[in-house]
């Protein structure tokens, strides 16, 4: 039954961003693919416009689903993840080609909507729980201190009472003493003092079991919810556990945040944000486009075009937190497209991304940028990672330069996999250092182009990527050589 609970709106940060502010945020960690940053970050206004309309136009304005088409590894998937973390949202990667044809084994097209569903949950119900920390702080210090000063009982039940004075004074006495000592037991909590006293507490075993069912239904949630739906089935039981003050602490903290956190108001709130603020970003949609002739291993690529198609013109599909209407998920397509072309998509599928952006494969000069400008670069990434041994590296500008070469020239030969040569190319520079990093503490290490020449090659990054796939072949020939 669809929760009628009417949603908090709990998405502040879009609503004072600009399009020329999403894609100054975006350029902080994404060098170029400037046209794409600019349609997202219109896409995410135009969801911001469309909350500030009449209520008989809201439903009415449709998200304008983007297909941006280039190669990989030029910074399309991190435009969308980068964009969902700006604004709090719902966001699922998926990769079209795990999806089949609704009578083939596999996955659904609607379990990504239920995925969805099960992320924005969770994300509520962090922010919930953030919010009554606090309180779940304070009820779990009140358990502890029972459990070390269990709270007084009346003794006095079968004692004659002669003075009801003498007697009440009595109760205040023995009532201020124990507060007293409970005060005094929290403070030497509070500084640490009894972090080495033990506990021990009640604590439910986790359910081991799973039963997970693959059909066209939906049905492969069945294992997770079947306790649920039948609660005398699967008993949990409950065992004693000691544990220090600290992880008492911590897990009683949790309790108490399980307690105080309004289920239902966070899945009203997590359908609300998947309906209005979610984002599906379509990984490799390129390949399932092309058309079969009825047999062969891909016979049902065109039938997951038909599956994805009303998902994303809108539907209605069943979680187990209720009913999602998709019609205002923003939906990314990506693909390099270098087989196919996106005209060979069906008809309805391509109207349905009317935002289409070309992403350019990155130069030189783009590779060089990503070494050194976004904020997570790849060599302050080494940087921080190596002073943890004390150990000091900078790169020199040659050092860059050669760098950013080094990874065009691999690319030109090879497959053409974008920024993520340079991953390869930095392991390989910095495979020496980081190995004997302990050994060379507090020394200072300059990353020059000389270096650079010295430990990595063209022909040796194309040998280290290459090496799993030809070493068979080279242990046959020596397997052969020996035999003669």
């Amino acid at each position: 039954m669809r929760n009628t609970r009417k949603p908090v709106k709990i998405n502040p940060n879009i609503d004072n961003l600009t399009p020329f502010d999403i894609v100054q945020y975006l350029d902080r960690f994404i060098v170029g693919q400037d046209r794409a940053k600019r349609a997202v970050a219109v896409a995410l206004r135009n969801r911001w416009r469309r909350q500030q309309l009449p209520p008989d136009l809201v439903d009415e304005v449709i998200p304008k689903n983007i297909l941006i088409i280039g190669p990989t590894g030029v910074g399309k998937t991190e435009i969308a993840r980068r964009i969902s973390k700006l604004t709090r949202s719902p966001f699922l990667k998926v990769e079209a080609s795990k999806f089949t044809e609704v009578g083939y084994v596999g996955r659904d097209v609607e379990s990504m909507i239920r995925d969805l569903a099960e992320l924005a949950v969770n994300m509520v119900k962090s922010e919930h729980r953030r919010s009554v920390r606090d309180q779940a702080v304070h009820l779990a210090e009140e358990r502890i201190l029972d459990l070390l000063l269990p709270r007084p009982t009346s003794t006095n039940v079968a004692k004659p009472q002669t003075d009801t004075s003498m007697s009440t004074d009595l109760k205040d006495t023995e009532s201020d003493s124990y507060q007293r000592t409970r005060e005094k037991l929290r403070e030497r909590l509070h500084q640490g003092k009894l972090d080495q006293r033990t506990l021990e507490l009640e604590v439910k075993e986790a359910f081991g079991g799973m039963i997970e069912v693959f059909s066209s239904s939906g049905m492969e949630e069945i294992g997770m919810q079947i306790k649920d739906m039948i609660p005398g089935a699967f008993n949990q039981k409950k065992k004693n556990r000691r544990m220090a003050i600290p992880e008492a602490l911590e897990f009683l903290t949790a309790e108490e945040e399980d307690r105080l956190v309004d289920m239902d108001g966070v899945i009203a709130d997590a359908i609300f944000r998947v309906e209005n603020h979610g984002i599906v970003f379509l990984d490799e949609i390129d390949k399932i486009a092309g058309r079969e002739g009825g047999f062969g291993p891909d016979v049902s690529r065109e039938g997951v075009q038909r599956d994805l198609l009303p998902i994303i013109e809108g539907s209605s599909v069943t979680t187990k937190y209720g009913v999602v209407r998709t019609n205002h998920i923003l939906f990314i397509g990506s693909g390099a497209f270098n087989v196919s072309k996106p005209a060979d998509l069906i008809p309805e599928l391509q109207g349905r991304f009317p935002v289409k952006v070309d992403v350019q494969s990155l130069n030189r000069d783009q590779m060089r940028r990503i070494l050194i400008e976004p904020e997570n670069a790849l060599t302050r990434q080494y940087q921080a990672l190596l002073a943890t041994e004390n150990l000091d590296i900078q790169f020199s500008s040659d050092a860059i330069d050669a760098i950013a070469s080094l990874a065009e020239g691999v690319n030109e030969l090879g497959e053409n996999i974008g920024a993520r040569r340079l991953h390869t190319i930095m392991e390989l520079l910095l495979d020496d250092v980081s190995f004997h990093a302990s050994e060379l503490a507090g020394q200072h290490i300059e990353i020059d182009a000389t270096y650079v020449h010295q430990h990595v090659t063209v022909e040796g990054v194309i040998r280290a990527e290459n090496i799993r796939k030809r070493h068979p072949v080279g242990f046959r020939n020596n397997e052969k050589s020996n035999r003669e």
